[in-house]
């Protein structure tokens, strides 16, 4: 009897974007057929990949930088920004009875009060455009405004600029 085959296995193996995984890799060609890769993809449907907030590619990194001297954010300073996010966002939801406690548990009332009623100049009109453009769900919308929020939150900013919106979208699903 074949090993069982969890969710997060074959959806990280289609994320990969094709059958040999090379698909957008710098240092291998994908030998895939455009068929073969819109038919892998295609093994995730619409709705499940409307599910996952963030889709975030992570290129192979060349030696030199890894063998490099240079030094990255320390986990601390990191961990303190997450905290201060966080901080904001229990005070931003304390009237709430303790049922929101972050930005991912919002409703769409709430998306609409605490997300895109707080867009920057420029902000709604980015959001249009993806709306138009990409064929956002509902649910990526909303999705999409929580992440801008939470970006804006780590930055340490009350409005949601257009950076932090564009940034929310650059982390939607891009299969080909």
């Amino acid at each position: 009897m074949p090993a069982p085959t969890f969710a997060s296995q074959r959806c990280s193996s289609v994320l990969h974007g094709c059958p040999c995984g090379f698909l957008g890799d710098p240092a291998r060609d994908c030998s895939c057929s455009p068929r073969a890769v819109s038919s892998y993809q295609r093994r995730l449907s619409g709705p499940l990949l409307d599910r996952i907030d963030l889709f975030v590619d992570v290129p192979r990194v060349p030696y030199d930088k890894l063998a490099g001297q240079a030094r990255g954010e320390g986990s601390a300073a990191v961990r303190a920004r997450v905290r201060q996010a966080r901080d904001v966002q229990h005070e931003r939801f304390a009237g709430t009875h303790g049922r929101i406690v972050l930005n991912a548990d919002m409703t769409p009332p709430l998306v609409r009060e605490f997300a895109q009623d707080q867009l920057g100049s420029g902000a709604a009109d980015i959001l249009r455009m993806a709306v138009d453009r990409l064929n956002l769900s509902a649910r990526s919308f909303h999705r999409v405004l929580k992440v801008a929020r939470t970006i804006a939150d780590l930055g340490g900013s009350g409005p949601i600029e257009t950076v932090h919106l564009a940034e929310a979208i650059q982390y939607r699903q891009r299969l080909e």
